[in-house]
């Protein structure tokens, strides 16, 4: 099993902020079927004023890549990332067309 974490910022407005949350507390069956169908066993997504982070636990042979493809062709997937840009922007050093920000562990309590 692999973990990853990324992050990204909302915009700094407590209304949309509110609303985001919202979102998240009744996320279509259908994103959530297409999260499972990625190869993610388990994802947490954590709030600090309008930073967000996401950790994600994902069965071996899991690719960001793979998953990018299966969203471009799900229209559901495509409708719920269009609703959630109304809340989300780019976080500082991502790259162009990038919303999520693969972060780097840089320690480790074993």
């Amino acid at each position: 099993m692999n973990q990853y974490c990324l992050t990204l910022d909302l915009k700094n407005d407590p209304q949309l902020i509110a609303e985001y949350i919202a979102h998240h507390q009744k996320v279509w069956p259908e994103i959530l079927l297409s999260i499972k169908d990625s190869g993610i066993e388990s994802m947490d997504i954590y709030c600090f004023g309008n930073r967000l982070c996401m950790l994600i636990k994902a069965a071996d042979g899991f690719s960001f890549e793979k998953k990018a493809l299966m969203d471009n062709a799900n229209p559901k997937v495509q409708e719920w990332e269009t609703l959630m840009l109304k809340y989300q922007q780019h976080i500082p050093g991502a790259g162009k067309g990038e919303k999520w920000v693969l972060m780097e562990k840089i320690f480790e309590l074993v």
